[in-house]
């Protein structure tokens, strides 16, 4: 049943041995974050450890860059009534040598993706962050900065978004029509659909 899927994410433990072998060592938990009433998907990449920590989605700096894009309040945004948060991977998948976080195991996707779409009948904005959910969800493989440059295609159905990461604020210093021209038309959709 649709309503028990988060509780069958939630008790997933497909990728625990792959995790075990991290420099974390960490055990998997995932943060599931959506309910079928939802309007506005957030698709992601994966957790970060902040979020592993906190079971709750984009509980740290990039959430707050997320949440400020979209012009949304913190209570706003984790109304899972409202908004579905589905990343690529509902897990921490750890980090590479070098400190960078792995990217989101194939796994995750191939295993629940589907059913957790099939289970938001009502979305009408789907936000696109990162390289691995605009594959799944846009298909092919065109670069980040491409797609985002190119949002206009996709909206006002979906929003093609570079990672909220601080690693990319010199990206949005030499893109000032992000910040001018999208980000505006972001928020005015969301409000559109969450006050309808």
């Amino acid at each position: 049943m649709i309503e028990d899927l988060p509780q069958q994410i939630s008790a997933c433990r497909l990728c625990k041995a792959r995790f075990a072998a991290t420099a974390t060592a960490h055990k998997p938990r995932p943060v599931p974050w959506f309910l079928p009433q939802a309007r506005v998907l957030v698709a992601g990449q994966a957790p970060g450890m902040r979020v592993h920590q906190a079971g709750r989605p984009f509980a740290d700096a990039s959430g707050q860059r997320l949440r400020a894009w979209m012009g949304l309040g913190e209570a706003q945004f984790y109304d899972k009534t409202r908004i579905a948060i589905v990343p690529m991977a509902f897990c921490f998948p750890g980090y590479t040598p070098r400190g960078a976080d792995l990217p989101p195991p194939p796994l995750c996707a191939a295993t629940w993706r589907a059913q957790v779409m099939a289970a938001l009948p009502n979305l009408r904005v789907v936000l696109c962050v990162g390289a691995h959910a605009q594959r799944w969800h846009m298909g092919g493989r065109v670069p980040v900065a491409q797609r985002v440059a190119d949002w206009q295609q996709y909206a006002p159905g979906i929003f093609p978004l570079p990672h909220p990461s601080w690693r990319n604020t010199a990206w949005l210093k030499r893109n000032p029509w992000f910040a001018a021209q999208l980000l505006p038309a972001l928020r005015a959709q969301l409000k559109e659909v969450l006050d309808d």
